[in-house]
């Protein structure tokens, strides 16, 4: 199939390409570089643009007529939203309507969403099912959560097929370390703890340890990032096949609290690195646990490296690698 990706010169997007490519789709991938890499980009045609820029979308997708179009062009940094609600609702809504009506311009009827757990806000569920209602507590959950609504509505006006996938706690490398994150100013924990270990911390931070959880600390779903794009090549394959709109959860089912991520990254990389407790970050939910029951049973997809320790691995051997890539000339 033809498959137009924007965002895939980004982390989730650029593996979700590289999956597609070795699949032997085509592949076009629409991308401003904001936070992606051209080098990310291991198959198809990049084309720099941006999605503000609604001639230059409806351009690039009249001339290449895809059978499907996948999401991920957005701004991911919850604490970032708060700060800057207008660029989220900009970037993650208005942007996303100029794709839709690019999309719709030239009768393209397919699209993969790359929705969020952030919609779910603070669940009153230990295992979150699609079911559960949205209650987003910062703007990037809600501008995810917008999107959704606006698609819903699309696909009953018109013949549009959509699949959202709401994304748990994403994270690990390409095993090969051909691509993997590499945002300059990263966030998340097991990144945050690997580029401790490097060095590049002083220390790392444990934002509340009294929460109502074994050890104190939140429990997450984390999810390799290579299961991640092979959910979006079935998810794809589903919704050509059916022609049913749907939205899917993706994560394992289970999860580990910071303590247990925080002993993993220091078994893997063999650093005793710094670690302090903190006070609690606002909105954090004690507890974020996927119930993918759906996106298995719908689809068919069985993770390959549902492993903490293996996550690590791929997500420390590519921080070494991408040190490396940064000291060199």
């Amino acid at each position: 199939m033809k498959i137009l990706v924007t965002g895939g010169a980004g982390y989730i997007g650029s593996h979700v390409v590289n999956t597609l490519g070795e699949n032997g789709h085509d592949i076009i991938v629409f991308d401003n570089l904001s936070t992606g890499h051209d080098w990310a980009v291991l198959y198809g045609k990049l084309e720099v643009g941006n999605l503000g820029d609604g001639s230059h979308l409806n351009d690039v997708i009249n001339a290449f007529r895809p059978d499907a179009v996948m999401h991920f062009a957005a701004s991911i940094q919850v604490e970032e939203s708060v700060r800057e609600p207008l660029k989220y609702y900009r970037n993650n809504v208005a942007n996303t309507l100029n794709l839709l009506d690019a999309m719709d311009h030239n009768g393209i009827r397919n699209f993969i969403y790359s929705s969020s757990a952030a919609v779910y806000g603070i669940p009153d569920k230990l295992l979150v099912d699609e079911a559960v209602p949205l209650h987003p507590i910062n703007p990037y959950g809600a501008s995810k959560a917008m999107v959704e609504t606006v698609l819903g509505d699309i696909a009953r006006a018109s013949d549009l097929r959509y699949i959202a996938l709401r994304y748990f706690n994403v994270a690990g490398a390409d095993p090969k370390t051909r691509i993997g994150q590499a945002y300059l100013d990263a966030t998340h924990l097991i990144t945050r703890a690997l580029k401790t270990a490097q060095g590049d911390f002083t220390k790392l931070s444990i934002f509340g340890t009294d929460y109502p959880t074994p050890d104190g600390t939140c429990i997450r779903d984390y999810i390799h990032v290579v299961d991640l794009a092979n959910a979006h090549l079935l998810a794809l394959d589903y919704l050509m096949e059916t022609k049913k709109s749907d939205i899917m959860n993706c994560g394992y089912g289970h999860g580990f609290s910071v303590r247990e991520v925080v002993a993993a990254a220091k078994k893997v990389t063999g650093i005793n690195f710094t670690v302090e407790e903190a006070p609690r970050r606002a909105g954090d939910p004690p507890q974020l646990v996927a119930d993918s029951t759906k996106l298995r049973s719908m689809t068919g997809w069985q993770p390959l490296y549902d492993d903490l320790e293996f996550i690590i691995r791929t997500a420390w051997e590519w921080e070494l690698k991408l040190k490396q890539r940064r000291r060199q000339p």
